[in-house]
């Protein structure tokens, strides 16, 4: 019983640190910093994904008593579009805001942001550093977005359990196996193509069809649980060196392809098409396009 709640607690660990690290590493992760005022830190988060129904507000703390004033900085992605500046404002709320106008599915603004706190000027990202690109996308309903974060989830849950059970050989891999395979089919092969027509308008923007990394990711983790899963199959073997060797290398893909941050080579839509009048659900790019 302690061998295998230490498996299990191992498995959670593993695969929670999975998950923190994709998503705060990936593109469409907040944009992090302070802003430094007398000795104090003041915290902010830069928006780096928005959905289309609105503007995105981008928002700085507000020093009270300070001789403050910051300026928005942008223009839609990989564009020659001269840089549109837009100061920032004090809302109802009480908050320091700009907002970045709407743009269809897959569209991309670049920005950054330049201030004076008490006569010291500050930029954000520092000068010399790329700006921050926001990515907008149509909403996804609750109802397919939900169950296929939960299944990801029990995906890199029960796949890394799967392969601590062969390395601890504790008997577990092949019903773990079946786990993580059924969840990355349902989760990953039918629910994440559902996410990824409502988001941007395609079901499938991976290989063959398009260089979209995260579906490429998907597919890479799905055949090698396909593999392990036809290899071990659904009976125990007299020997299982091979089997054990499949499920753990099924694991090991599925982690490493969980370390790739999230979004990256996503879908971007083609200014240069959308200018020459093409409707902008037929001028969406993925990654290697």
């Amino acid at each position: 019983m302690f061998k295998k709640i230490s498996i299990w607690l191992l498995a959670i660990v593993l695969a929670l640190a999975a998950m923190i690290y994709q998503r705060s590493t990936g593109p469409t992760y907040e944009f992090k910093g302070e802003l430094e005022h007398n000795g104090e830190s003041f915290k902010y988060e830069l928006l780096r994904s928005q959905e289309t129904t609105e503007n995105a507000t981008i928002q700085l703390p507000y020093i009270k008593g300070a001789e403050y004033s910051a300026t928005l900085n942008y223009k839609r992605y990989m564009t020659s579009d001269s840089i549109t500046t837009l100061d920032f404002q004090l809302d109802e709320k009480g908050h320091y805001t700009a907002q970045l106008p709407i743009q269809p599915a897959a569209g991309k603004m670049e920005y950054y942001i330049s201030g004076v706190i008490e006569g010291k000027e500050f930029n954000i990202p520092q000068k010399g550093e790329e700006n921050i690109v926001l990515r907008y996308k149509d909403p996804v309903s609750d109802y397919i977005l939900i169950p296929h974060v939960v299944m990801m989830i029990i995906v890199i849950i029960t796949g890394i359990r799967a392969g601590l059970g062969s390395i601890f050989n504790d008997g577990s891999m092949r019903r773990w196996t079946v786990v993580a395979f059924s969840a990355m089919t349902l989760g990953g092969m039918i629910l994440g193509p559902l996410v990824q027509k409502s988001a941007f308008g395609e079901y499938w923007t991976g290989f063959p069809y398009g260089g979209d990394f995260t579906d490429n990711k998907m597919l890479i983790m799905w055949l090698a649980w396909a593999m392990a899963l036809a290899i071990i199959g659904f009976k125990a073997k007299k020997k299982e060196t091979i089997s054990r060797a499949a499920v753990i290398f099924a694991a090991v893909v599925m982690t490493v392809v969980y370390l790739i941050p999230h979004s990256m080579g996503g879908s971007t839509l083609d200014y240069e098409k959308v200018d020459q009048g093409i409707d902008p659900k037929e001028a969406i790019k993925t990654g290697a396009e």
